[in-house]
């Protein structure tokens, strides 16, 4: 399995669990902040290898090119592996491209998503991912759809949910554990908003990033702000920490207490991927800062896609006229993400393709696209 971020470890962990010592896992170290990748990697259950490649702090196109021939250097040492990647990420790309060139067999976990948006880097990676890999695991029916539409063969597609349910729910903190954190915090169930900002669109922009900043302090509630360290950077390379005094700053925080703060939260306001899949389990309301979404799923039902702005209170206040009955309504709405163990559809499909068939039994010939 080849990652490089902390939400593809997230989400990569019901797959390590369930692979166990057959697992190889390697770390690109996409994301380089330790102290936050410290905090994910003592939650996750212990590989039957980890590389760690610490390639994090360059640009783009340099740390593609260097970690491709960083895991392909590792990738020489498991002759016969299959090779697994999550996501939409750099570290994901390069793991598959490394895949191809050594002709090994290439998973992609999390296969299909499409915002449309060219734009985005991401967009980009995850299309030549999909063409690329001999199994692509599509979350949902709409990802499954886009990877046809695009005559990827249906034999390479297999619908399996979403490995974030599992996750999630390994990681949920028990009741005691929960109202001790939102009493560490001062903090009272559906008495505040929680944010994320961390997209490059929102805060490599300092108009974008003051926008949004100022939007989240005339909020009624408070605001909690788990200060991400790239919008820290930022926020002090432009001059913005006076955007930061109406708000409530925390650090980075534990897989299983972001997922409590999130659980009690009236409304969440952010810009992240992972984040608008975890609301609909957990059941909350999410106002998404961002220009396109790759998760059109949760459109109309738990979120609402919104650009930098007004429209941010605007949306925020709609979920905070009646916090009770838009909460019951949610519970009775089903996750798109599927429920039980996308873990074991996936590992399923992957041992098919080991043994060299597609997901319809039917043998599988080279792993070029098709």
């Amino acid at each position: 399995m080849v990652c490089g971020t902390r939400p593809e470890l997230i989400k990569l962990a019901p797959l390590i669990r369930h692979f166990g010592e057959r697992a190889s896992v390697i770390y690109t170290g996409q994301h380089y902040d330790r102290s936050m990748y410290s905090i994910i990697r003592r939650d996750v259950a212990e590989p039957g290898s980890f590389h760690e490649l610490a390639l994090g702090g360059m640009r783009r196109g340099a740390q593609l090119g260097q970690a491709v021939d960083a895991v392909d250097g590792v990738l020489g040492g498991h002759p016969g592996a299959v090779v697994l990647v999550q996501g939409d990420t750099t570290s994901a790309l390069a793991g598959a491209l490394a895949a191809n060139a050594n002709d090994l067999p290439l998973v992609h976990v999390e296969a299909g998503l499409r915002s449309f948006d060219r734009a985005m880097p991401e967009e980009h990676n995850r299309v030549v991912i999909d063409h690329l890999a001999d199994l692509c695991c599509a979350p949902t029916a709409l990802n499954r759809d886009n990877l046809l539409a695009e005559r990827i063969p249906r034999g390479r597609i297999a619908v399996t949910g979403n490995t974030v349910v599992e996750a999630l729910a390994a990681a949920l903190p028990g009741v005691e554990e929960e109202g001790a954190l939102l009493a560490a915090h001062g903090l009272a169930a559906d008495n505040y908003v929680l944010a994320t900002i961390h997209r490059p669109e929102n805060v490599d922009d300092p108009g974008a990033l003051r926008t949004i900043l100022a939007e989240l302090g005339n909020l009624p509630l408070p605001v909690v702000l788990p200060l991400h360290p790239r919008t820290a950077k930022r926020v002090t390379a432009f001059g913005l920490r006076d955007c930061l005094a109406a708000l409530r700053t925390i650090e980075p925080q534990s897989y299983p207490a972001f997922l409590a703060l999130a659980r009690n939260a009236a409304v969440v306001v952010s810009d992240s991927g992972g984040l608008q899949e975890e609301v609909s389990v957990l059941k909350r309301p999410i106002v998404v800062v961002r220009r396109s979404t790759e998760r059109p799923e949760i459109e109309g039902s738990f979120g609402t896609l919104v650009p930098p702005g007004p429209r941010i209170r605007t949306e925020v206040l709609r979920w905070l006229d009646d916090v009770g009955r838009h909460r019951a309504r949610l519970r009775e709405i089903p996750s798109p993400y599927g429920t039980g163990s996308p873990s074991s559809l996936i590992a399923s499909a992957v041992d098919a393709l080991a043994r060299g068939h597609d997901v319809d039994g039917r043998p599988l010939v080279g792993h070029a696209v098709g």
